[in-house]
């Protein structure tokens, strides 16, 4: 790895970048004796972008299976919120029920 001082990086900037890029790493001295390391940065990629997948089926096919899909998770869901938020405002609304009668019954 190669060090340059201040100097010589301020004026042969462009071959100390070419440099980092081709060995990975370049190292800046000061004078008062601190260093600095010039690395090249890596291309961000996203984690989506992937190679895609050839497949010999045909478009209805691969949308019937879309929609099957997309409907067995949504009964999921319903089935899940069902269950779940169902017994709760049953109870819920005869409480309801039985304060409102029980407060109508009030009388002089």
């Amino acid at each position: 790895m190669k060090t340059y001082t201040y100097s010589e990086a301020r004026q042969r900037l462009a071959t100390l970048l070419d440099q980092a890029r081709r060995e990975g790493r370049v190292q800046i001295r000061r004078r008062d004796g601190q260093v600095f390391v010039v690395l090249p940065a890596r291309p961000e990629r996203s984690p989506l972008d992937v190679p895609g997948v050839q497949v010999q089926l045909p478009r209805g096919e691969i949308l019937k299976w879309l929609r099957a899909g997309r409907r067995s998770s949504v009964s999921r869901l319903l089935e899940r919120e069902v269950i779940e938020k169902g017994p709760a405002r049953r109870a819920r609304s005869g409480a309801r029920r039985r304060r409102r009668n029980s407060g109508s019954r009030r009388g002089p």
